[in-house]
């Protein structure tokens, strides 16, 4: 199989590669991409994908992914993981959610409850269209991180 993205290390990128290597602290995977890219240089050993998957332990198209990122990135993008440009889901909770169930939690509880359990500010936020759905997780989540005292 013809390799599409072939690494040639120079010996600057070497050196700093067999440094990280060899001092062995920082960041594991820094490490194992480190050890990927100098066993897949073509100026030295040379090894398969397959070769150098076994060998640390990782999947191949791992190993394609560390080159890839080389060729065209360079070598800091290739020793660090891949970056996500956005996120894949936009927050459900946002400032203004925040506060209508910190004050939803403020106000009395509905008749027949002595007080407001997750399940029921879930179901009161959705009620009055706040949100097109919620859980409770959700909203024990927020108000654990706005440090919402219960009592």
């Amino acid at each position: 199989m013809v390799k599409r993205f072939v690494v040639e290390l120079d010996s600057a990128e070497r050196k700093e590669l067999l440094s990280i290597v060899n001092l062995g602290n920082g960041r594991a995977y820094r490490i194992k991409h480190a050890n990927i890219l100098l066993k897949a240089d073509e100026s030295s050993d040379g090894w398969s994908d397959k070769q150098i998957a076994s060998a640390f332990g990782c999947h191949p198209n791992t190993v394609a992914n560390v080159r890839q990122r080389f060729v065209e990135l360079g070598l800091e993008a290739a020793l660090g993981r891949k970056t996500q440009d956005e996120t894949t889901r936009k927050r459900l909770v946002d400032g203004e959610v925040e506060a209508k169930i910190i004050a939803l939690r403020c106000s009395s509880p509905p008749e027949g409850y002595s007080r407001w359990t997750l399940h029921l500010l879930a179901d009161r936020l959705v009620e009055l269209e706040e949100v097109p759905s919620i859980s409770h997780e959700t909203v024990r989540q927020t108000l654990k991180k706005t440090n919402f005292d219960h009592t």
